[in-house]
């Protein structure tokens, strides 16, 4: 069965697990913002062959155990269009990952199945060769890269034992699109909504939130501050976003994205009205949401580490940045 490469599990396993390679310090360190790391095809990388649509599942060979290099390698299999992915950027991804000496697959996104994958190019976060595959590369490319054991599992291997320790790996990624770090919601300025908390923007596009002198609504409330042109996120969707989070009660911000570049999740793997005030909005949206307990911390008991006792009323500004939702494989 083919493994998902979602966020919650494998990509987070493979986060952990880089940060406890001992190879780890011998591979390229994060290159700067606007700034590419030096990954050039080579005899390893030209070495895979990949065949198939774009966006679809590939069909990859390679001579299992044969393929070597110093450095990982990464070849353009088709260039795309699009804009540059940047150090930094939020990408949606699909890719497969193979280890390189048995040739059996460690890890595949759905491809279609289920909504496509988002990483940060940032190897401070992900795998360092997932980062090298992709980064400033283009937008509508396909790329078949050789991962070095250092810049993979190096001496730890894979939790899953699929990696064994100093294997190296085979990536091949298709590149669907990316938001990059400085991204703000685009959309057309809407007039307040009576009764919502105020909204100030800097020239950044980070919120001051002022909370009205008057106790909150009972019910879930959201505001389009900013309506945007792109398609409408689907329920199922992983989206990548800014966000503020404000407690009603306080008047304080308890968690923003701002200032760190966008994220990125599940809208399943948030509270309720977090999830309700996104799904229906369109990309390049911002919108204010005033979540109630009961559709927020309250039904856990609060967030104490947070400071948001199990009553309290939470207030979200979001721009909604990029989003992927669940559309069915073509058919043949």
């Amino acid at each position: 069965m083919r493994k998902s490469l979602c966020l919650l599990a494998v990509i987070a396993s493979l986060v952990s697990l880089t940060a406890c390679s001992s190879a780890t310090s011998q591979s390229q360190a994060l290159a700067s913002p606007g700034e590419c790391a030096d990954t050039s095809a080579g005899k390893a990388s030209k070495a895979i062959s990949v065949s198939g649509d774009f966006g679809s599942i590939p069909k990859v060979t390679f001579a299992k155990g044969t393929l070597a290099a110093d450095a990982t390698e990464r070849t353009i299999v088709a260039k795309g269009d699009g804009e540059q992915v940047d150090p930094g950027d939020t990408t949606f991804v699909e890719m497969s990952i193979y280890n390189a000496v048995t040739g059996s697959i460690v890890a595949q996104t759905a491809y279609g199945a289920s909504p496509a994958t988002a990483i940060v190019v940032n190897d401070q976060k992900y795998l360092k060769g997932l980062v090298r595959a992709v980064e400033c590369t283009t937008v509508g490319s396909r790329i078949a890269a050789f991962v070095t054991a250092g810049d993979g599992f190096g001496s730890a291997g894979s939790s899953d034992g699929t990696v064994q320790a100093d294997q190296p790996l085979v990536v091949v990624a298709d590149v669907l699109s990316t938001v990059h770090s400085d991204a703000k919601a685009d959309g057309v300025p809407q007039e307040p909504v009576a009764g919502m908390p105020a909204v100030e923007l800097d020239t950044a596009g980070r919120p001051t939130v002022t909370i009205p002198e008057e106790p909150a609504p009972a019910d879930l409330q959201v505001a389009v501050l900013k309506q945007g042109d792109g398609a409408v996120v689907q329920p199922d969707a992983e989206v990548i976003i800014n966000y503020q989070g404000v407690n009603w009660r306080t008047g304080e911000v308890f968690d923003e994205s701002w200032g760190n570049g966008p994220t990125n999740f599940q809208l399943s793997a948030v509270v309720k009205g977090f999830s309700s005030a996104i799904a229906g909005q369109h990309i390049g949206s911002q919108v204010i949401a005033v979540i109630p307990a009961d559709l927020g911390y309250g039904p856990s008991g609060g967030n104490s580490q947070a400071g948001i006792e199990a009553d309290d009323t939470i207030v979200f500004v979001i721009d909604i940045l990029d989003a992927s939702s669940t559309t069915a494989p073509a058919a043949g």
